[in-house]
């Protein structure tokens, strides 16, 4: 009745959610170029961007953090300068956010023509104590759910959504247990049927006509 480690895996290892969200990212990493903004802190911009990245970006919700460059709630944050990023990085974020769409056609804003936002949100998942008591927790995901969200303000043909996990990796995640306790052939193997990290790739038209930078 009890988890292994309640806390996602904290002092074990890396999380399982973040081993496929970090292999996502890795594998988007001409995306993460230019103009980039990430939520929160810009770890994976320095990580995956490297020299690509000509400006870093932070958005947090709150005042408070030091790496923050803008301070806004992605459900309301008409104040933002609209088509400004090239990559908006949003990981593990939208799960906190009551007015999902909202916080979802403002990352669609932010993007200049062509940008592309990489996107994660859970699947199958515990809650984080953390955040509900700070600002709540709302939301779970399928990869049907994300790509009508998505397909709400991105056009046609260029939101890709993944999802990743199976049986083992679901009741691993809930117990806490760390990437480094598994082999690479056991989280890797994949169950439709068991969506524990989604994953999201949009890339916003280039121009009214359609057209994208990337695809």
């Amino acid at each position: 009745m009890i988890p292994i480690s309640p806390r996602f895996s904290f002092g074990r290892g890396l999380s399982l959610d973040r081993y496929y969200i970090e292999r996502f990212l890795s594998q988007s990493a001409d995306d993460i170029a230019g103009e980039v903004l990430e939520i929160g802190d810009p770890a994976y911009t320095r990580r995956f961007g490297g020299p690509r990245v000509a400006g870093s970006h932070v958005l947090h919700v709150r005042e408070g953090n030091p790496q923050a460059t803008m301070v806004a709630d992605l459900s309301c944050a008409g104040h933002l300068e609209g088509e400004r990023f090239d990559c908006i990085i949003c990981t593990q974020t939208l799960q906190y956010i009551y007015d999902v769409r909202a916080a979802v056609g403002t990352l669609h804003r932010l993007l200049k023509p062509g940008g592309v936002a990489l996107v994660s949100v859970p699947g199958i998942s515990q809650l984080s104590r953390y955040d509900m008591d700070r600002w709540g927790e709302y939301w779970r995901f399928t990869t049907r759910s994300a790509l009508r969200l998505f397909g709400e303000c991105f056009p046609e043909g260029r939101v890709r959504v993944e999802a990743h996990g199976n049986v083992l990796a679901a009741v691993a995640f809930l117990h806490g247990l760390a990437t480094e306790e598994f082999r690479p052939e056991e989280l890797d193997a994949h169950d439709p049927d068991y969506e524990v990290a989604i994953v999201v790739r949009a890339v916003k038209a280039r121009t009214q006509t359609g057209s994208e930078r990337r695809t």
